[in-house]
């Protein structure tokens, strides 16, 4: 059974987080990106189940997009806002792309 949406959408969002938190208080960059990984993975997994493969992968592709977008943009507004602004993203994009 798949997650709720809501739940999935905020998971996402917190793997974007988490996943820059862990490599930003460790030090540890590979730590940090398989926490993005792990998470990635369990949303892409209730992502496709609940909406369709094709679904999943467009939502995977935004996770890793934001993943790759909040680099150049955290050049133009700083780490921690570009973050939370992929995620914020990620999350909306969730919401609206995968069914419940």
């Amino acid at each position: 059974m798949a997650l709720p949406k809501t739940a999935v959408s905020a998971l996402a969002a917190g793997g974007l987080v988490g996943g820059f938190a862990v490599a930003q208080q460790t030090g540890n960059r590979p730590l940090g990106g398989a926490v993005l990984a792990a998470v990635g993975a369990v949303c892409t997994t209730n992502w496709a189940r609940s909406s369709g493969p094709a679904r999943g992968a467009a939502l995977l592709a935004t996770y890793l997009g934001a993943f790759g977008a909040s680099h150049p943009l955290a050049k133009k507004i700083g780490a921690w806002p570009s973050v939370g602004a992929v995620a914020a993203g990620t999350a909306l994009a969730s919401q609206l792309i995968s069914k419940d």
